[in-house]
């Protein structure tokens, strides 16, 4: 090892801190993610239950949309919750998400419905989902700045990817609840309760998240700067803006991707190809599983070839790929088929979804590393990720072409391609 590639202050900690830091961040960002694919894949129960409506498919819109508006608030959340990051400190940011996102939880476990309390059960169904939001949006940042300050410079590929790994953990695991519930229970018994369980399953391991966020050790890296700064925002879009642009160029791909062939392809083969609803969460469940354990290989391997060439390359397979492999599931739906198409995916999006966040957090300076990472990443969320469901749900509704998603992943795609190609890779540097 070179002296050049060796952070002191990261030097300064023993590999035993450092797993148990990224473990630590990794567990909290898996509890922040979960509920949000455990609402996804209820959306249409929660559309029926507190928006009713007169037609199915309006009612499956409104539930995802509703999905959607708590991504208004990650912008918000990425601003307020970023500064906190850079001016107090990661963990601090890292603790105050959780919180925020148990109360959003507390209110879906246990708000009655349309029926029992007319307009207020929305209205409350909307507010937990803004908390949610704003929570998630200081998420990315927080988690990704202390990560990346925490690892050594030649395995902070492998370190980093963890927290996108353990996202496709928190979706594994609503797969396998959301399957178990669906397969076990009837449709009445779904409507009357059965939706709520895996909310109440979040609500009572959020706490756990909590406890273990609050024990971390703020970064070396960040402890060792000698002046903070003022106003990580300003700072941010001023010196770094073209690379905070990029950032959201790849975060359009990522987030595209994510949304809609990970979390709406379960709604999409159950609802215009007829697979059984519980086959289809098994499947998203196996995809999550694949691409958890690909994050971590992927991760590995951009510490020994680079962060951009595999970002690159996941981007143009994407670009090529995605319109034939639907129109083969389209030609002849199947479980198997299914299968093939989502374990494909998996791949290639993990291997963006891993790396990408390293090569970001590697462009940053540690005075605005989280509020620039926080920036770029949520307003790409927000615009093409959080109602990514909804615009395609209306496509295939309004058009009645079903391979309208293929055409949605494929233009997020052409544009994460274009943005990765200006950036530089400094995978063998230590961060500023």
């Amino acid at each position: 090892m070179t002296t050049q590639s060796i952070n002191p202050a990261v030097a300064l900690t023993t590999s035993g801190s450092r797993r148990r830091a990224v473990a630590a961040a990794t567990i909290g960002s898996a509890l922040e993610w979960y509920d949000f694919i455990v609402y996804s894949f209820f959306a249409a129960i929660i559309g029926k239950l507190f928006f009713p409506a007169a037609l199915p498919n309006t009612q499956l819109l409104i539930g995802l949309a509703t999905f959607g508006v708590g991504f208004f608030m990650r912008p918000l959340g990425a601003i307020v919750l970023g500064h906190y990051g850079d001016r107090r400190g990661r963990r601090a940011a890292l603790t105050l998400t959780i919180l925020l996102m148990i109360v959003g939880l507390l209110i879906l476990t246990f708000v009655p419905t349309y029926v029992s309390i007319g307009f207020i059960a929305p209205v409350l169904v909307v507010l937990a989902r803004l908390f949610q939001g704003f929570s998630a949006g200081g998420e990315f940042g927080a988690t990704t700045s202390y990560m990346s300050e925490y690892s050594l410079t030649e395995r902070r590929g492998m370190y980093v990817s963890w927290q996108m790994s353990s996202q496709f953990m928190a979706s594994l695991l609503g797969g396998v609840v959301a399957a178990i519930i669906s397969g076990s229970l009837s449709q009445d018994a779904l409507n009357a309760y059965g939706w709520r369980i895996p909310f109440a399953i979040g609500l009572l391991i959020g706490p756990v998240g909590y406890y273990i966020r609050q024990r971390l050790e703020d970064t070396p890296t960040f402890t060792a700067q000698k002046e903070l700064s003022s106003f990580p925002l300003a700072e941010a879009v001023r010196g770094h803006f073209g690379k905070i642009a990029c950032g959201f160029g790849m975060g359009v791909l990522g987030t595209a991707s994510v949304y809609v062939l990970v979390l709406f392809l379960p709604v999409y083969a159950s609802r215009q190809f007829h697979l059984p609803q519980s086959d289809a969460f098994a499947t998203t469940a196996v995809m999550s599983l694949i691409a958890a354990v690909w994050c971590i290989v992927a991760g590995w391997l951009s510490d020994r070839v680079g962060r951009k060439i595999l970002v690159l390359i996941a981007s143009v397979a994407l670009l090529i790929v995605t319109y034939p492999l639907f129109a083969w599931f389209a030609a002849s739906p199947s479980l198997t088929r299914l299968l093939i198409i989502e374990a494909i995916f998996a791949i290639l999006i993990a291997t963006a979804s891993a790396v990408s966040p390293t090569l970001m957090a590697e462009l940053f300076p540690t005075r605005v590393r989280t509020t620039s990472l926080a920036l770029f990443y949520n307003f790409s969320v927000a615009i093409f990720g959080g109602f990514a469901q909804f615009i395609v749900a209306w496509l295939l509704f309004t058009t009645g072409d079903v391979l309208a998603p293929a055409y949605y992943v494929v233009g997020a795609a052409v544009i994460g391609t274009i943005a990765v190609l200006p950036l530089s890779d400094n995978k063998s540097k230590s961060l500023e």
